[in-house]
């Protein structure tokens, strides 16, 4: 069982520095105390790989359909298995676009640009 503490905190401002802590002062009434501590215990976790996404939403709610695409690169009619539905509202796709794209920047800043494009990204055999 893992169980990861979290400190959540305000999101970086696009420079990507954190900004500077203001002096520390106690909340005022109803105020809410700055940051909050939450666990993860992920013990009941499931694994699963994707490279295939549909996305489709609702006026209340962004659905992601997860799953394997057996032949990525054939020409022509494939069935694609969904493994993975994730629904979450609005307010919760666009933290996860955040994360995932400072998790994507973090990447390419240590290993280079990430080629979408499979034509450009496949190289041929001599």
């Amino acid at each position: 069982m893992a169980i990861e503490k979290a400190k959540v905190a305000p999101a970086e401002p696009a420079g990507g520095q954190p900004p500077a802590a203001p002096p520390a002062a106690p909340p005022a009434a109803g105020e809410p105390a700055g940051q909050a501590t939450i666990h993860v215990d992920d013990s009941q976790c499931t694994a699963g790989y994707a490279n295939f996404c549909r996305v489709s939403s609702t006026p209340e709610e962004l659905i992601l359909d997860l799953g394997l695409n057996p032949h990525p690169y054939a020409t022509g009619e494939t069935t694609v298995r969904v493994s993975q539905r994730i629904i979450m509202n609005h307010f919760t796709a666009k933290r996860l676009i955040h994360a995932l794209g400072v998790a994507l920047q973090r990447h390419e800043t240590a290993f280079g640009a990430v080629e979408t494009d499979v034509r450009k990204r496949v190289r041929p055999t001599p």
